[in-house]
């Protein structure tokens, strides 16, 4: 039997190539959208992919389960429980074949029986893998979004990503009820989850790519939770915003995701362009969060590129609007033999895993900021506030916006702060103050992102807190203050 776990970064999601080396046949599990890595594996171990499946219908990525299907040749395999509501539309079309609890797929002499294990969505299996000729029985279990290390799927995503009213505490008991089937199985089965560590789908998820069963009974707070009251109650409390782009997530891979052939690679514009570009379409300036402070294109969004990158484009950006990338200069070698900066290339296939599959092109940056002041435009700036100007602020009346999380405010917090997450910011902006707006995040990261966003939306009077909450307590231990400074 051949394993190998192929782990994605910014995702932090596992999917799992597993093959016979007795008949070459190998199967993939919950596969990205990006299928070359599962083939080139596939071709240096001399196995051929035949078997395609995945545990659920994914929240936080494009399924690449029909994409691998058409690659190969491979028989697509997909869950049939979880109700009407949770079919995958495109099923029949594919001629998927669809699991039931207890069916098994063979793969050479491999053997994957599906376990039911629904809760963080209603169709969700597992799958338990046996490598027969060992003839020692099963060794171990493909678990998806269901158990991870130190945590468990989360049951409210069906509420308040996709919308779906009054889902999650019979969710939660749902997944209380799988968790019991669980503990059921043997303590020396390997368990293979579908994330680790950084990924939204759980709330403290272990960075080790893979445990056992024994060992998630006594150090895994969900599968040693026995009483069902007590389990709702924790499983739901503290659980992250989810992104706002998980809802078409949902949609994208239940009706199911355009097969594209090959990654898309966007072209380069020419840097006049920008000057419909920013009014046309969405513009991310992926310099540094510094850099963009200084000047900007007006209406252009600040993402620089990092681990979060996809996260906050799909949080941000809609999904039917055309998408153009400013890519930092000293990156800028994309002109000579098909050679692609570190920033476009992984922007660009971050964003296609996510299914912003509109964008138009790249130019860059610096070359955009040229043509625009060129043509006789003004760029835009971010004001900087340093906490120190802040406590001693003399001017116009300010208010402190702070776009962390719901559990990061809830553990401390500005006084007299108000609080409207990053992701809710375009929404709610209409119930901030007319004037005076001092956004801040944890370190510093995120409120750049919402000084662009307040730009964009036309607040001229957005300012950035140096060093967020962080640097704001830092401050105060120093001083042995607390007072507020903001109405």
């Amino acid at each position: 039997m051949f394993f190998r776990q192929l782990y994605d970064q910014p995702l932090a999601q596992a999917s799992y190539l597993i093959g016979c080396q007795a008949t070459g046949e190998a199967i993939v599990v919950d596969p990205l959208r990006d299928i070359a890595p599962y083939m080139h594996v596939a071709a240096a171990e001399g196995l051929r992919i035949t078997h395609v499946t995945e545990t659920h219908i994914h929240a936080d990525f494009v399924s690449g389960a029909r994409e691998l299907a058409a690659a190969t040749g491979a028989q697509l395999f997909l869950s049939a429980e979880g109700g009407t509501d949770w079919q995958y539309a495109f099923a029949a079309a594919d001629g998927a074949t669809l699991l039931h609890d207890g069916d098994v797929i063979s793969v050479g002499n491999l053997r994957l029986e599906a376990m039911h294990t629904p809760g963080h969505t209603p169709e969700h299996i597992s799958f338990i893998v046996t490598d027969t000729p060992r003839g020692a029985g099963p060794m171990g279990i493909l678990t998806g979004d269901f158990v991870f290390v130190g945590d468990v799927g989360r049951p409210d995503l069906l509420e308040r990503a996709a919308g779906f009213a009054d889902t999650m505490r019979a969710g939660a008991s749902t997944l209380f009820r799988s968790l019991q089937r669980f503990r059921q199985l043997p303590d020396h089965l390997q368990v293979w989850p579908g994330h680790g560590a950084g990924s939204a789908c759980g709330k403290a998820l272990g960075a080790v790519p893979s445990t056992t069963v024994g060992y998630e009974k006594l150090a895994n707070w969900g599968v040693a939770e026995t009483d069902e009251t007590r389990f709702v109650t924790a499983v739901l409390d503290g659980q992250p915003e989810p992104p706002r782009y998980f809802a078409e997530m949902k949609r994208i891979n239940r009706a199911g995701p355009p097969v594209l052939g090959r990654m898309p690679i966007p072209p380069r514009l020419a840097p006049e362009s920008i000057l419909t570009h920013a009014t046309q379409s969405w513009v991310l300036d992926m310099r540094p969060a510094a850099a963009f402070a200084e000047q900007f294109v007006p209406g252009t969004l600040s993402l620089p590129y990092s681990r979060s990158f996809s996260t906050w484009t799909g949080t941000l950006v809609p999904y039917d609007v055309d998408i153009v990338l400013l890519i930092p200069a000293d990156e800028d070698v994309a002109t000579m033999h098909d050679v692609l900066s570190p920033t476009l290339r992984n922007a660009a296939h971050d964003l296609t895993l996510i299914g912003l599959d509109r964008v138009v092109g790249w130019m860059p940056a610096e070359a955009a900021l040229h043509a625009w002041t060129a043509a006789g435009q003004t760029l835009d700036h971010v004001p900087q506030v340093t906490v120190e100007q802040l406590v001693g602020w003399s001017g116009e009346s300010l208010t402190v916006v702070d776009v962390r999380g719901e559990t990061e405010w809830r553990e401390g917090h500005v006084p007299s702060a108000v609080h409207v997450p990053l992701g809710a910011l375009s929404a709610r902006v209409a119930e901030l103050p007319t004037t005076g707006i001092v956004v801040h995040c944890q370190s510093g990261a995120r409120s750049a992102i919402a000084a662009s966003v307040l730009k964009r939306l036309g607040r001229s009077d957005g300012r950035n807190l140096v060093g967020g909450y962080v640097g704001w307590r830092a401050s105060h231990a120093r001083a042995a203050v607390a007072t507020p400074f903001v109405r």
